[in-house]
């Protein structure tokens, strides 16, 4: 049984490694922004020890602020959106009193990623392209992102990519329902970090693996606290 603690813990931990991983990014790599970073990577060490969680998530959120100041917003879209969620609904469970007021804090990140994939797959299933699998094609054809020769050859599947985008898109939709059964939603996690994994290889999408991971344990939490014998 996945507890409360177990889940905030859990998160703290997913959630420092793809900080330091967005952190190392800039520390090795850019040195306009490496004084920047390099604290949040420092905090980030720290909250995985589990040592005083609370104010390492106060500094890190009050932190934040400095690097949305720096970038006008969320620098690198969904990814850091997420990353964010995440920090912010961990800070207010742990400084919010015990109770109904942490469990609403930590269960509305879990709400908001199940919505996260439910969204998804509602956009795409109303567009025409992805209906039909042009949108895929496309991505493949066309894509600036790092897919290999060999890959683009996809493109020229036209069935294939039609079945991937239908497997995405009903995924995705039916995704709030895995949460109904205990077994039924830890094979869906299983696939949705598949897929981000996918995305990272084929396209170079690595933050959305590590920040989308480590808010599975909230969505874990959640199922068992509204449907604990399923």
């Amino acid at each position: 049984m996945m507890t409360l603690e177990l889940a905030l813990r859990a998160t703290e931990v997913l959630l420092a490694a793809a900080l330091l991983q967005q952190s190392a990014e800039h520390i090795f790599g850019s040195q306009d922004t490496r004084l920047l970073f390099i604290p949040r990577a420092v905090l980030s060490l720290v909250l995985l020890t589990g040592l005083y969680s609370n104010w390492v998530l106060l500094a890190l959120s009050v932190h934040s602020l400095l690097i949305l100041h720096r970038y006008q917003g969320p620098y690198n879209g969904g990814s850091d959106r997420m990353g964010l969620l995440i920090l912010y609904c961990l800070c207010l469970s742990r400084w919010l009193p015990d109770g109904i007021s942490t469990e609403a804090a930590f269960g509305y990140l879990a709400v908001q990623v199940i919505l996260s994939y439910f969204i998804s797959g509602q956009v795409k299933i109303v567009n025409t392209e992805w209906r039909n699998g042009r949108a895929l094609q496309d991505v493949f054809s066309f894509s600036t992102y790092p897919v290999s020769e060999s890959l683009r050859a996809l493109a020229d599947r036209p069935r294939l990519l039609w079945s991937a985008s239908w497997a995405v898109m009903l995924f995705e939709v039916l995704f709030p329902l895995s949460i109904l059964n205990s077994t039924v939603l830890i094979l869906a996690l299983i696939a949705a970090a598949a897929f981000h994994v996918a995305n990272a290889w084929l396209f170079g999408l690595n933050r959305f693996v590590w920040f989308w991971i480590a808010a599975y344990p909230s969505i874990l939490w959640l199922q068992t606290r509204l449907i604990p014998n399923a």
